[in-house]
């Protein structure tokens, strides 16, 4: 079921002090790590066609990102194998005041139920096994637990979403 409430638009170059901004907040940096390094790669990811980047908005507030990928493109990202048409997620809610309120699961679910719908047929995610909150609202937005992995990153949690 879908949230008309939020809206996935496109990353540009114009969203990049935001994005820095974001990455530099310590609820942020505590899951997604150095902000200059995050930084990098989020903003050389706009040239990158296979990387699908997103400002999730409520009420015309941007408040969260969200990325897109295809895990096949990344072969050593220690995620294994998955089905022909499965697209790897992350994401952030940036605004701390948004955090805590039911909007990460909200616009999760939302945001996978579109993809799936454009014919997706895995959705797979990597939190930090420590992140409980980002863990609950993936269960919340109907992954589940594929057990612990070995990423570039370091150690992750598996979480998968089928079609």
């Amino acid at each position: 079921m879908t949230d008309d409430r939020y809206e996935f638009r496109p990353m540009t170059a114009a969203d990049l002090p935001l994005v820095r901004r974001w990455l530099a907040e310590p609820h942020v940096v505590q899951w997604w790590g150095n902000t200059y390094r995050e930084f990098d790669l989020v903003s050389k990811d706009l040239e990158v066609e296979a990387m699908e980047q997103f400002i999730v908005y409520t009420d015309g507030r941007p408040f969260a990102y969200i990325q897109c990928y295809d895990p096949r493109l990344w072969p050593d990202n220690g995620l294994g194998e998955h089905p022909e048409g499965t697209r790897g997620v992350d994401q952030f809610i940036g605004e701390l005041d948004m955090t805590g309120q039911g909007h990460g699961s909200a616009f999760l679910r939302t945001f996978i139920e579109r993809v799936l719908a454009q014919g997706a047929t895995r959705i797979i995610t990597d939190p930090d096994p420590d992140n409980a909150r980002a863990i609950r609202a993936y269960e919340k937005a109907g992954f589940r637990q594929e057990g612990l992995v070995d990423t570039s990153d370091g150690r992750a949690l598996l979480m998968v979403r089928d079609a």
